[in-house]
């Protein structure tokens, strides 16, 4: 199939850039991206990725960072409509995977009630490329069963309300996109809430750019983690035993030709 047969005219791709770093998008997503006649992108989308989109596509910048919003979701929603009705093959760029609070039921729904067809190319999320900067794994048997995936990302003046109860339970891992400038909340609710003020936590800032930073340290200390971190750097937090690192943990079993443990002491 030629690159130009994947997005038919009138149709719509919406499609994940991944965290930043153009070699972990999907072959997919490349194509798609080169068949493209109109690209329509987020802010977060990596320069790398951008720079994949050919000559003589049209680019328009519809991206949304926190307190300066360029386009509001309902202006991004008739775009689409519009460049779709025009009959050009378009594809919606978004950051990390489209369906992890890439509001992308919003868009559809928009298009699917005009009668215009709509597919999502998924996208490496940015809590998977942070684990495997970090060299950890967000589930790990015996010590973290499950992952939540939550946003700390508000419209002005709105109060952080989670269900902290659930957010602090032990045995899983939780990652907080857009994090942030909530940190110091987050650390002192999710304490509040039970969870021991020890537990581990990776802040990952830039991730899979060359100026990503992964900045360890325990919960009670969020709020100083942060500190460092500007306003305009995409930052993940990611909060649970599984972020000890994998020195501070042995297999559950044993590795083929390996004694339990031999592998680490």
């Amino acid at each position: 199939m030629r690159p130009n047969e994947l997005i038919a005219p009138g149709q719509v791709w919406l499609v994940g850039a991944g965290p930043g770093d153009p070699d972990l998008l999907t072959r997919k997503a490349e194509k798609l991206i080169v068949a493209a006649q109109i690209v329509f992108h987020d802010a977060l989308v990596g320069p790398g990725v951008l720079d994949l989109i050919p000559e003589g596509v049209e680019r328009v910048s519809v991206g949304k960072r926190s307190g300066r919003h360029s386009k509001a979701q309902e202006n991004i929603n008739d775009l689409l409509l519009t460049a779709a009705r025009a009959g050009k093959r378009v594809v919606r760029l978004k950051g990390g995977d489209p369906s992890v609070f890439g509001r992308s039921a919003e868009e559809m729904a928009h298009l699917a009630e005009e009668g215009i067809g709509v597919s999502i190319c998924p996208g490496i999320t940015t809590a998977s490329a942070a684990a495997a900067s970090g060299n950890a794994s967000l589930t790990l048997r015996g010590v973290a069963r499950g992952l939540t995936l939550v946003t700390a990302h508000l419209k002005a003046g709105e109060p952080l309300t989670l269900d902290w109860e659930t957010l602090a339970r032990p045995g899983g891992t939780l990652g907080i996109y857009m994090g942030r400038a909530a940190a110091g909340e987050i650390g002192r609710s999710l304490i509040a809430a039970g969870r021991d003020p020890e537990t581990p936590v990776m802040v990952a800032v830039n991730v899979s750019l060359p100026n990503e930073r992964l900045i360890r340290g325990r919960l009670s200390a969020l709020a100083f983690l942060v500190e460092t971190v500007s306003d305009d750097d995409p930052t993940l937090l990611l909060i649970g035993e599984a972020m000890s690192g994998i020195n501070e943990w042995r297999p559950q079993l044993p590795i083929a030709g390996h004694k339990a443990g031999s592998l680490l002491g």
